[in-house]
C-alpha cells in the first residue's frame, strides 16, 4: 500500500493572518502619542509579531475631525499597494483586545542599511546624498541635514505627496532585512488641505521618474468614481479628502515633478526623528 499523499498546509497570507489571526498583546511600545501595542498574531499554524494601534487609544486632533487614524493607516497601505511599491507593511482595520484598531506587520529593520538620513558639515551633499536644508544644531552651529540619493526614498517622496502625509520623519523609515524599504506611521495623511511635512524634500522641483509617473496614471484610473480604489477607500475617508487626493494625484501628473514645499506650512517635522 502506497503512503497517504501529504497535503502541504494552506498558504496563509499576511492580510488573512492579521485580519483573522488571534492577537495577543505582548507589550506597549513607549514614546508614541497614542496608544501603541506590540503584539502577536497566530492563524492556521503561522504567527509573526505585529503592531495594533487601538482607535480608544487615539488623541484627538482638530486638524482631523473626521474618522480615524487607524483608517488612515489602512488607506495609506491600500494606496502604497495599489501603485505597486509596497512599500507599507500589510495593514489591516480588524477588532481586538481594546476594540477596532489598527493591526500591522511588524518590520525588524536591518541595522546593515541605516545610512538614509544624516547631518553633515559643509553647504553642499557628498555624491550619493540629497539636501534637505540646513539644521540648528546647538551651539550656534548649523548643518547641513540630507538624505540618500536612494529610489526607495525616491519612490516614497512621491507617495508621501499623493497621501499628503504631515509627519515623514526619519524614524518613520525601516530598511528590511529583505533589501525593501518600509515606512511606517500613517495617521496624519489625507487631509484635504496641504499639510505635507517630510525629510524628503531632496528631489523638489525635479522631474519625476518615467515610473513614477506610470504609478501615477495607474492610481488615477483606480480611483475614478466606481474604481476599485475609489470604493475601498469610500469605507476609510471622507468625500472631500478623496477628492482632495485625486486632485494631488492630476497635479503631480500634471507637472511631470515632485513636490515643492508650499510655503503655508512647515515643510520640515519637528522633531525630525
Amino acid at each position: 500500500m502506497s503512503a497517504p499523499e501529504r497535503i502541504p498546509p494552506r498558504r496563509v497570507s499576511p492580510q488573512e493572518l492579521l485580519a483573522e489571526g488571534e492577537l495577543t498583546v505582548r507589550g506597549r511600545i513607549s514614546g508614541a502619542s497614542n496608544a501603541v501595542l506590540y503584539c502577536t498574531v497566530e492563524h492556521e499554524g503561522v504567527s509573526a509579531a505585529c503592531v495594533y494601534k487601538p482607535v480608544a487609544g487615539e488623541r484627538p486632533l482638530w486638524d482631523f475631525p473626521d474618522g480615524t487614524l487607524a483608517q488612515r493607516e489602512v488607506a495609506a497601505y491600500e494606496l502604497s499597494e495599489a501603485m505597486g511599491w509596497g512599500l507599507i507593511p500589510p495593514t489591516v482595520l480588524r477588532d481586538g483586545p481594546y476594540g477596532e484598531g489598527m493591526c500591522q506587520l511588524w518590520i525588524e529593520a536591518s541595522a546593515e542599511d541605516s545610512a538614509l538620513l544624516a547631518l553633515v558639515d559643509g553647504e553642499e551633499p557628498e555624491p550619493g546624498w540629497k539636501a534637505v536644508g540646513l539644521a540648528d544644531v546647538g551651539e550656534e552651529r548649523t548643518a547641513l541635514l540630507v538624505h540618500a540619493d536612494d529610489e526607495r526614498l525616491r519612490r516614497l517622496a512621491v507617495l508621501d505627496a499623493v497621501i499628503n502625509n504631515g509627519d515623514r520623519k526619519g524614524g518613520h523609515l525601516l530598511p528590511g532585512a529583505d533589501g525593501r524599504l518600509y515606512a511606517i506611521d500613517h495617521g496624519v495623511t489625507f487631509n484635504a488641505d496641504d499639510k505635507l511635512r517630510t525629510l524628503l524634500w531632496g528631489w523638489a522641483g525635479e522631474p519625476l521618474t518615467d515610473e513614477a509617473m506610470e504609478a501615477l496614471r495607474r492610481l488615477s484610473a483606480n480611483l475614478a468614481d466606481g474604481g476599485p480604489l475609489a470604493v475601498r477607500l469610500a469605507e476609510l475617508l471622507t468625500a472631500a479628502e478623496i477628492d482632495a487626493l485625486r486632485g494631488r494625484v492630476a497635479e503631480l501628473l500634471r507637472t511631470g515633478r515632485h513636490r515643492e514645499p508650499s510655503g503655508q506650512w512647515p515643510a520640515i517635522p519637528w522633531p525630525p526623528v
